[in-house]
């Protein structure tokens, strides 16, 4: 009986689930076109064994699992269609056929075993429940089922088991797992992720994150897990188009419906967001959810995770040609994102969070005028005056009266740095740490200038905040600006305006060889153009990664090669690198005007002081103003807070009244991630 009723079942369940692909297809179809390119399908394996695996791997219990599970059924799978699809049976075959049932059991158990929680184990938060826990038990089945029923093939057991109760039962097993498995993967079921994450990794909307350039070439820096070029640059907004931004599903492009498809619920994003554990209402793998059932139509109720915080779960619901916000998705969840990447870094099917958000902000600033209140001041500040401030640009050197500042404008025949203060030059707290910069700079002998009023925001904060107008109109007069001098590269201490002008502006046609103060501080301690004198007293210090430019570009080792160049010992907090706790401060948060002070919720930079008070450190190291103000905004008692560049320039020998010397350029090693 098994005989007969094998194959019927198998190529049964290949149709109704190769019907059930092409309907999913359909659903992504909905999305926005864009060019396929079907040859990239060919890089498909190449980015599931290497690329996929190496965010897999993290978790190395989780990495095994899923090599046995997933690498068993495969292969359980095809030669279950050759041996019992196609009759081609023979002992080898059928000693490989129980080799991979048995490989693949070993994996299931071990994600049964993850999904059981005793009092002893108890079940992980992150983790949805629902057809999850009914994904586990079929796998079983499956592998059981297909390993009792390969058995005759090497000359176990009686051929097929007879036709009686026995047979019933493998063949119940059986099917049990086949439609989980294969129906279940065209029509909606947990396994689509495997059917969606393959065409995802094919289709990539980041092709880039693929390459096999490390982000930093030839690093050895075990901070830096990122594998592949890091592309982190928001996608430009066509402002002639009839709309603007995401409003509805089907308004995204067709791959990214394919990347929300793809998603496995695994909960990696949801454990590292810092609005998620800080209690605000966003929650990425529940966001990403949402996205699916827009597009395929329906309601939340299916959803069997952690919700939003402070949001009931199935009071929402959407469709391809329904507007996202607020009938699937509250606005304040969207405005909740600090943009600091640590979904997208941790999520090992490679879906992009982040881009999904912006696109979604941007319909509700440009086309509906909806930006929180005081996002929307600093947008009209920008608007009116170049800074979010509201401040005079003419005020923009105030700071430096004492310091004689050379002018860029006066250098017709160029300089090697051109410093970029950024909008901290209208803080005081951050006008310590230029001044500090400013010192570190004249001591080294580096020949550099400023811009002083012709500078002007570089748009970060209105790009995140979705206005793509304010932004570009930004860009396009900085760039204009920079046009008219010569300089060799950009040193800035900020790591927002250091990603915008190195990573976004080429797209306006703005290419320029940009550093973070740290790299460039580092590259003058590597060349012996800094002399410091030994610390009068050891210290206890932590670094805070700034998410911009660590996650977003890659640079983990020059702060801690300064520190260390320093004399001083560092005490890492446990979510340090690429795993670093945002500050709270990215992505326009600030001014989101998203509650904090609600029972159960907290400050991001509160938790974050809390990472650093548990290294016991008595100061934290910081590369960002954003950092800066979130963090010193923590109420004492806490740690002190000093940039890279104070750190240093209290170490210095020269004192600050030093005349500058003669220039000096110090030359840079290339890096392929950077700009031309």
């Amino acid at each position: 009986m098994l005989q007969t009723l094998l194959p019927i079942l198998i190529f049964a369940a290949l149709i109704v689930g190769a019907i059930g692909a092409a309907r999913r297809i359909r659903l992504w179809r909905q999305g926005q076109r864009t060019p396929v390119g079907w040859a990239r399908i060919l890089h498909m394996p190449k980015r599931y064994l290497n690329d996929l695996h190496h965010i897999v791997a993290r978790d190395k219990a989780m990495a095994h699992t899923h090599v046995a599970t997933a690498g068993g059924f495969v292969a359980a799978m095809a030669l279950a269609i050759v041996v019992h699809g196609f009759g081609w049976r023979n002992p080898i075959l059928g000693g490989l056929l129980l080799a991979a049932s048995a490989v693949m059991f070993v994996g299931a158990l071990a994600v049964n075993r993850r999904r059981i929680h005793p009092r002893a184990r108890p079940f992980p938060e992150k983790l949805s429940k629902g057809p999850w826990q009914r994904l586990s038990r079929s796998l079983l089945a499956y592998s059981v089922g297909m390993f009792l029923v390969s058995l005759p093939l090497v000359g176990i057991g009686p051929v097929a088991f007879g036709g009686g109760v026995l047979a019933i039962v493998l063949l119940t097993l059986v099917a049990w797992g086949v439609l989980e498995l294969v129906v279940g993967m065209g029509w909606g079921g947990p396994m689509k992720h495997a059917f969606a994450g393959s065409l995802h990794l094919a289709f990539h909307r980041r092709p880039e994150r693929f390459d096999d350039r490390q982000a930093h070439a030839g690093s050895t820096n075990t901070h830096d897990a990122h594998r592949g070029s890091r592309s982190t640059a928001l996608f430009p907004l066509d402002l002639t188009a009839p709309k603007l931004g995401v409003e509805k599903p089907a308004d995204f492009q067709w791959n990214q419906l394919l990347g929300f498809d793809a998603c496995v619920q695994c909960g990696r994003c949801q454990a590292v967001c810092p609005a998620f554990a800080a209690g605000q209402p966003l929650n990425p793998k529940k966001l990403i959810q949402d996205m699916v059932v827009g597009m395929a139509g329906g309601s939340d109720t299916g959803y069997a995770g952690a919700g939003y915080p402070g949001i009931e779960i199935g009071k929402h619901q959407g469709a391809p040609e329904q507007a996202i916000v607020p009938q699937l998705v509250e606005a304040e969840t969207l405005w909740a994102c600090t943009t600091c990447r640590a979904c997208v870094e941790e999520c090992p099917m490679l879906i992009e969070h982040v881009d999904a958000i912006v696109d979604m902000r941007r319909f509700l600033t440009l086309e509906k005028g909806e930006t929180p209140e005081k996002g929307a001041v600093a947008i009209d500040n920008l608007i009116a005056t170049d800074n979010p401030g509201g401040l005079d640009n003419a005020s923009r050197l105030d700071w430096a009266a004492d310091l004689e500042l050379p002018r860029i404008q006066t250098r017709p025949e160029g300089v090697d740095v051109l410093l970029w203060l950024g909008d901290g030059a209208f803080d005081m707290r951050n006008q310590r740490t230029l001044r500090a910069l400013v010192q570190i700079l004249r001591a080294g002998g580096v020949d550099f200038a400023v811009l002083g009023d012709e500078e002007r925001d570089s748009g970060d904060v209105a790009r995140r905040l979705g206005d793509e107008a304010t932004f570009q109109r930004l860009a396009e007069r900085n760039i204009i600006t920079l046009s008219r001098y010569r300089f060799q590269r950009i040193v800035t201490v900020d790591p927002h305006s250091f990603h915008v002008l190195g990573r976004e502006y080429p797209d306006f046609g703005g290419k320029y060889r940009v550093l973070h103060h740290s790299t460039f501080i580092a590259e003058l301690f590597d060349a012996g153009r800094l002399t410091i004198r030994p610390a009068e007293r050891k210290e206890t210090v932590t670094y805070h990664d700034p998410c911009y430019l660590g996650r977003y570009n890659g640079e983990f080792a020059a702060p801690r090669r300064i520190l260390e160049a320093l004399g001083i010992e560092i005490a890492e907090m446990e979510r340090s690198g690429f795993r670093s706790r945002c500050c709270g401060g990215g992505g326009g948060a600030a001014l989101s005007d998203v509650p904090a002070d609600l029972p159960g919720r907290a400050r991001i930079p509160d938790m974050r002081m809390e990472d650093a008070r548990a290294t016991g450190a008595t100061t934290v190291a910081v590369a960002c103003p954003q950092c800066t103000a979130m963090l010193e905004g923590v109420v004492e008692p806490r740690p002190q807070i000093k940039d890279l560049a104070e750190l240093v320039a209290d170490a210095l020998v020269t004192p600050a009244s030093a005349e500058p010397e003669a220039s000096v350029a110090v030359s840079s090693p290339s890096r392929e991630e950077e700009p031309a």
